[in-house]
């Protein structure tokens, strides 16, 4: 029998209206009591919380962890999960309906993160889309195998991803999203949409292509409880006009009940996430969107040594950053803590389709539990188009419990920070 008592912490549970000092026991991997000054029991292993915020187990919901089969995008899902504080990791498009059972055996079945998937509308997964157009035309998409396959895993499979490679817009107008969106319809999944940077007029020809008249054509195929992806994307084609207002179609999308995702990925902006904020757009939901083009991991033999970010002229360095490095910089842009905490515990949990399981403390529930230093000082936040901001409030993970067994946060992935 194992007993671990979280003792003295600041426990935020936004799906049941906690924000208090309060301890958390466990006992074989499940919550067995929360409450003030808990007794510490013979065999219990005392951990001293105060100055940390206790938090449900955080769920990333953008991640890219097919390590081995989508090229340079898959990295180790220990490393982005339990080592990085996370519990829960929801890959974004990497398995499809072909390459889903390998993904169960050599992935998740072999992680100490619980990971889920939004299945990929394309056969070929999330591959090097970027670099090789030809997989992701219309023509190689199998909606039906799609849906059969993301119905025979519903414990796996709780939504589907469209992807949007580079110049796919201009190549193949909306006919991939029009088949994306029937899976989604057919079966009963939401469907992720990625938004910005990935529609540009291809080299080699294609449609002329207005990237202000994306958002609301994808928009209208959509329903309630799709997602749109990087509202904060410094590149065009997104949320925010190339005139620098917010998309006219955005508050609409959001009043019909489509979600939003912050997937934060490299192409983050600062500025960008200052006008979509200003115009009273809140995103739901948080994702680091970490891959193997904005990490430190070497490129696999095979791989395009490049990805496009790193060939725009904006692209200064590799910024790094985590899921809870994301956590800080929305609490830099002014969003209140316990709704940041609820993007990545109560609301993300709800868009894995497991509000009833996940993102929340419940005694006799399974014992997700992340744990992060609170930091008070002045610290440099910088984004790769160079736009500096200081942050007075830096969160680290410290470690995590996923089903009662500790994970020391300790990914040589996780940033570091500068004083300001």
């Amino acid at each position: 029998m194992s007993k671990i008592l979280l003792q003295g912490g600041r426990v935020i549970d936004p799906a049941k209206n906690i924000d208090s000092q309060l301890d958390v026991l466990v006992e074989n991997g499940r919550i067995s009591s929360m409450g003030n000054t808990l007794p510490d029991l013979e065999g219990t292993e005392v951990i001293d919380c105060r100055d940390k915020l206790v938090l449900p187990g955080l769920i990333d919901t953008h991640g890219h962890v097919y390590q081995g089969v989508t090229g340079r995008f898959g990295l180790n899902p220990d490393m982005c999960g339990v080592h990085s504080g996370v519990t829960t990791l929801i890959d974004q498009g990497g398995p499809s309906c072909i390459t889903l059972p390998g993904f169960r055996q050599h992935i998740v079945d072999r992680a100490k993160t619980r990971i889920l998937t939004y299945l990929s509308a394309y056969l070929v997964g999330g591959l090097e889309g970027h670099y090789y157009p030809e997989l992701y035309r219309p023509a190689c998409l199998d909606a039906e195998a799609t849906i059969k396959s993301a119905c025979s895993s519903p414990d796996l499979v709780r939504g589907l991803k469209a992807h949007a490679e580079i110049g796919g817009f201009a190549r193949w107008g909306v006919d991939v999203m029009r088949i994306a969106s029937h899976i989604g319809r057919e079966a009963d999944l939401p469907l992720y949409i990625h938004f910005g940077q990935l529609w540009p007029k291809p080299q080699d020809g294609g449609l002329d292509v207005n990237p202000d008249c994306i958002f609301n054509q994808v928009v209208d195929m959509l329903k309630p409880g799709d997602i749109l992806a990087h509202p904060f994307s410094r590149h065009p084609g997104g949320f925010v006009e190339l005139s620098g207002k917010l998309h006219p179609m955005v508050s609409e999308a959001v009043a019909r009940g489509l979600k939003v995702d912050v997937g934060h990925g490299s192409h983050f902006s600062f500025a960008t996430a200052r006008i979509v904020l200003d115009a009273g757009v809140i995103p739901d939901t948080l994702g680091a969107d970490m891959h193997g083009y904005n990490t430190s991991v070497p490129a696999p033999a095979g791989t395009p040594d490049s990805h496009p970010d790193e060939e725009d002229h904006l692209f200064k360095s590799k910024i790094r950053f985590s899921l809870v490095s994301a956590m800080t910089s929305m609490l830099a842009l002014g969003l209140p803590l316990n709704h940041v905490v609820a993007m990545v515990t109560q609301n993300a949990a709800r868009m894995a389709g497991m509000g009833d399981e996940l993102g929340t403390l419940t005694v006799g529930g399974v014992a997700d539990i992340s744990v992060l230093h609170d930091h008070s000082g002045r610290w440099a936040l910088r984004d790769n188009e160079g736009t500096q901001v200081t942050t007075e409030r830096l969160l680290e993970p410290a470690f995590c419990l996923r089903a009662g067994e500790r994970f020391v946060a300790d990914s040589p992935l996780l940033p570091t920070f500068e004083s300001a």
